[in-house]
């Protein structure tokens, strides 16, 4: 396949260079570089100020992941370019996670743990309800307002669900397909979210997003902590999974606006989101009692 000129331009490579595009990115362009000295991943896309995404901080955190071994090395920077080195790995789906739910769990507590010694700069906070609430603003005056007051009365009636927590570096985009199996371990990617937030968040995410059924969920929060959830744990992380889903479909319908990445359909990405969120609501209400919406 003839290499972009924007990638084969890119002085990092040694000798020559063929690529081919990969799959699953749903916000930026990316390809497998092959040259020299081996495969690299390459990653095109800008700042998304309607997503809060600057590349500058996800390539501080990717390094920061990798020192802290939990992603591949990031081999060069540039405006709007990110290479890293190839992993020979399977990318996980659904299935993947939702039936491995210890193993994500062991994941998640090491990277929550480690992280802080290796993220540098200023800090950034990622709070899915502040988030919600940008979408929203992000939103209105669009095809889509109508929809948004009954996002933010669910959204904050699963806020004022949450519990304290302690404060870690997380990831915050833990779709299934962000983690890696070499066949001996996993590894994570794609750190455009990453930030300070609690760990409620990537567990209500990696649960969510993997549709985990309850014993998988109560698996994962139970490896994550070291014992089972008490009630208010346990309500706070379902509420959490509803809020997480309310992201993802304001998400897609925001990048509908905003975005165009190769081959995704953001409205039919949308509609996926918001039927897995009535779902998930309707659980949480069929646990805990009606909310009002």
């Amino acid at each position: 396949m003839t290499v972009p000129e924007r990638i084969a331009a890119l002085p990092c490579w040694q000798g020559n260079v063929q690529a081919e595009p990969l799959s699953g990115g749903l916000s930026n362009e990316i390809w497998k570089v092959t040259d020299a000295a081996g495969a690299h991943v390459v990653r095109l896309g800008k700042d998304y100020p309607a997503h809060h995404v600057s590349r500058a901080r996800e390539a501080m955190a990717s390094r920061a992941a990798h020192a802290a071994g939990f992603a591949p090395a990031v081999e060069f920077t540039a405006p709007g370019v990110m290479v890293t080195r190839f992993l020979d790995a399977r990318t996980w789906g659904p299935q993947d996670v939702a039936e491995n739910p210890v193993r994500v769990a062991d994941l998640l507590r090491g990277f929550h743990r480690d992280m802080q010694a290796q993220v540098s700069g200023e800090a950034y906070f990622f709070w899915v309800f502040h988030v919600i609430r940008d979408y929203a603003r992000t939103l209105t005056g669009t095809r889509h307002e109508a929809r948004l007051p009954r996002f933010l009365r669910i959204a904050g009636a699963m806020e004022a669900e949450q519990v304290p927590l302690p404060i870690v570096f997380s990831h915050n985009d833990l779709l299934p397909a962000n983690f890696l199996d070499d066949g001996a371990r996993l590894w994570l990617i794609d750190f455009e979210y990453a930030g300070w937030s609690t760990a409620l968040f990537d567990l209500a995410g990696v649960a969510a997003n993997a549709e985990m059924d309850a014993a998988a969920a109560q698996d994962l929060l139970a490896a994550y902590f070291g014992q089972a959830p008490d009630a208010a744990l346990a309500r706070a992380f379902a509420a959490m999974q509803v809020a997480a889903l309310i992201r993802e479909t304001l998400w897609a319908l925001v990048s509908d606006l905003h975005l165009a990445a190769p081959g995704v359909d953001y409205t039919a990405y949308a509609a996926e989101n918001l039927t897995r969120l009535e779902a998930s609501l309707d659980a949480f209400q069929a646990q805990f009692g009606k909310i009002g919406t």
